[in-house]
Order: C-alpha cells, then sequence, then structure tokens
C-alpha cells in the first residue's frame, strides 16, 4: 500500500508543478504585437515627417542650399558640409519618384531613439528592394540624415 501511495504523490506533484505552455504562448504573442505596434510611426507623425524630406529633395534637385539647410537639425547643420550635399545629390537619382517603404525609430550610439523612413523608388517592384534611402528626423520634424543605401551583388 505504501508503494502505490508514494507512486500517487510522485505522479500528483510532477503534475502540479508542470508548466501550461499555452498561456505563456498567448502571452508572449501579445507582447510581439504591442511592441511591433510601437515600432511603427503613426500616421500624423508621418505627416509631419515626410513633406520635409519632400521638400528637401526638391531643393536638392535644384542645388537651393538655403533651403536645405532650413530643413536640417542644430546637429546635422553644424556636420554637413557642400561635399555632403553633391554627394547626396550623385547617390540619390533624383530624377524617380519615391515612396515610403518602411517606418520605425532609428536608435543611436548615445541609446536615444529618432523616428525614421525608409524610402525605395516608386518603380523598383521587388519585395526588398535595391537601393534604399533613410531618413532620420528629429521630434520637431527637422531632418537629422539621410543615408542612401544601395544593395550591391557579392
Amino acid at each position: 500500500m505504501r508503494p502505490i501511495i508514494l507512486l500517487f504523490l510522485i505522479l500528483f506533484t510532477q503534475f502540479s508543478f508542470a508548466q501550461k505552455k499555452k498561456t505563456s504562448v498567448k502571452k508572449s504573442e501579445k507582447i510581439e504585437k504591442t511592441t511591433e505596434e510601437k515600432l511603427q510611426l503613426s500616421a500624423e507623425q508621418i505627416k509631419l515627417y515626410n513633406p520635409n524630406f519632400e521638400k528637401f529633395i526638391e531643393a536638392l534637385k535644384i542645388s537651393d542650399r538655403p533651403s536645405m539647410e532650413s530643413l536640417l537639425g542644430s546637429k546635422a547643420k553644424q556636420m554637413v558640409t557642400e561635399q555632403v550635399f553633391t554627394k547626396l545629390s550623385k547617390d540619390i537619382n533624383l530624377s524617380r519618384k519615391l515612396t515610403i517603404y518602411k517606418t520605425g525609430y532609428k536608435s543611436t550610439i548615445g541609446g536615444k531613439n529618432y523616428p525614421m523612413i525608409q524610402y525605395k523608388y516608386s518603380d523598383d517592384k521587388a519585395k526588398e528592394p535595391k537601393e534604399i534611402i533613410t531618413a532620420v528626423f528629429e521630434e520637431d520634424g527637422k531632418i537629422l540624415g539621410i543615408k542612401p543605401y544601395r544593395q550591391s551583388s557579392i
């Protein structure tokens, strides 16, 4: 009789301390959905940042340096030179139309997050575009930085 009771006692303790995976999976799915929502910019933020980028590209087309500098943030104004504007005009195909590809936040070395919009050329129909232009903004809508990226084949 004692071995049977001991066996039931061992089985009962194992079942009572067992983990339930279904509830933990549902909680982790909810956390992932909320973090994905937080990682994207809202429509109001896009309406604030996108026109500034479009104005900057129009000013870059006609090489209007005062207009471009008025759209830059204070940190960017200190670092940008004429060579940077020239390189941007060479790296960005100004004759092609740009559309929004992704939105989110960009982390800096200091740990601060800034709003970011990635643009692709509207005629690029690939799932992963070959060329992306990343624009990082300050909270007030000023441009902190623009980085063109071109995927090269290895």
